[in-house]
């Protein structure tokens, strides 16, 4: 089987139907995501941002693959229950809600207005609702306004050791591309200046040619456990975000300085011994704080596949085909689950699953479905490339 179709096979005849049978609530709305490995819901609380991940995925596939009515319905589902229940008094999204959509958690965390704001704009697109339109852009410009104190009320850090982290500069890069429908093309444009400087000029680094969790704010590196911490997967994940943005730009040295750092990040996370990419590591090598940082988790091989790809795709670099070569074996031998479908999110480092959950607070109908998506959609331009070479 060619590489396209192992991926758009298991979007389709696995990963979509998983969901679909057993994460819709048909009774409050929204969605179930703590689904233990035969899909049976092992708990009924529902996270707001992948909430809005779901309704997001269900919205884009409605939009880039099918008009199917059962698509469109799923992701109103999700759409209608963070509208109706997801935001406090002043627009700002819960973390988390009982089945019902009473909240649980404060709105603590951004990422829940982000992924709601990208969810608004899919199903905007989707449906041509005005309100939910509006509803997508609102929720953007109150991300811009809270991007230098995210947590507002909520940090719990005092200001004695400042450091400002890379995943918001790193979501508003993808974000603001899922927006630009619903956004004027200066606030586009500035975003996107402002995401690639944060992303390759301040978070990167020349010396050692990988990213930084955290930095302080003037862009230096800290000594301490957190000004130490890289998450190999949120690099590598950024860097398909990069060429997305390069792609848009014609901008290739953008693309070719991302596909390196793609390497880089590989080159230094690779588990030599057990294989797979490391969750977190220290830059010093230092004892990590993290406990779980040799495990292999799902999310971090899937964007690995799909930054890949995307290098692959635009620089044809037989380097990154390799590498995607060796992260797609190993990814393929040990996340999914043949016997009861979806992957398995959290290995040790020996590459056994640490349990049996297809979702749970942080894992959810998200990162498969679109990692699945991409690759499908890079391989096959990748193979139509490779296949007229050989007819010339």
């Amino acid at each position: 089987m060619v590489y396209s179709e192992i991926y758009k096979n298991a979007l389709f005849n696995d990963i979509i139907p998983f969901w679909e049978k057993h994460s819709l609530d048909n009774n409050n709305g929204g969605y179930f995501t703590c689904l233990d490995r035969n899909g049976d819901v092992y708990d009924t609380d529902k996270f707001v941002w992948l909430q809005g991940r779901q309704a997001w995925t269900f919205s884009m596939l409605y939009n880039n693959v099918d008009r199917k009515d059962n698509w469109l319905k799923t992701a109103k589902l999700g759409i209608d229950f963070i509208r109706k229940y997801g935001m406090d008094k002043d627009g700002n999204f819960y973390f988390s809600l009982t089945k019902s959509g009473k909240p649980l958690v404060q709105p603590y965390n951004i990422f829940s207005d982000c992924f709601a704001a990208m969810a608004f704009s899919q199903y905007a697109k989707a449906t041509g609702d005005q309100e939910i339109k509006s509803l997508a852009k609102q929720t953007y410009f109150n991300i811009i306004n809270k991007k230098e104190n995210p947590k507002g009320v909520y940090e719990k850090s005092t200001d004695y050791r400042p450091l400002k982290g890379f995943a918001l500069p790193m979501i508003l890069s993808n974000l603001v591309l899922e927006l630009e429908d619903v956004l004027d093309s200066k606030e586009v444009e500035k975003t996107i200046n402002y995401s690639v400087k944060e992303v390759m000029e301040v978070f990167y680094q020349k010396d050692s040619g990988i990213i930084y969790e955290f930095v302080t704010p003037d862009g230096t590196i800290e000594d301490s456990f957190n000004g130490r911490l890289l998450n190999p997967g949120h690099g590598i994940e950024a860097m398909w975000f990069m060429i997305d943005i390069g792609v848009r730009s014609k901008n290739e040295d953008l693309i070719k300085k991302a596909t390196k750092v793609i390497l880089n990040i590989l080159e230094y996370s690779w588990d030599e011994q057990y294989a797979g990419i490391f969750y977190f590591m220290d830059a010093k090598g230092k004892p990590m704080q993290q406990l779980e940082w040799d495990q292999k988790l799902w999310w971090v091989h899937l964007e690995t596949l799909v930054a890949l790809l995307k290098a692959y795709e635009h620089t044809q670099n037989e380097e990154v085909w390799k590498w995607f070569l060796k992260v797609h074996r190993y990814s393929w031998s040990h996340f999914p689950d043949p016997e009861n479908g979806e992957w398995f999110g959290y290995l040790n480092r020996q590459g056994k699953p640490l349990n049996s959950l297809k979702g749970g607070k942080w894992k959810g109908c998200f990162h498969v479905p679109r990692a699945m998506y991409q690759c499908w959609k890079s391989l096959e331009q990748i193979e139509c490339i490779q296949s007229s070479k050989k007819v010339k």
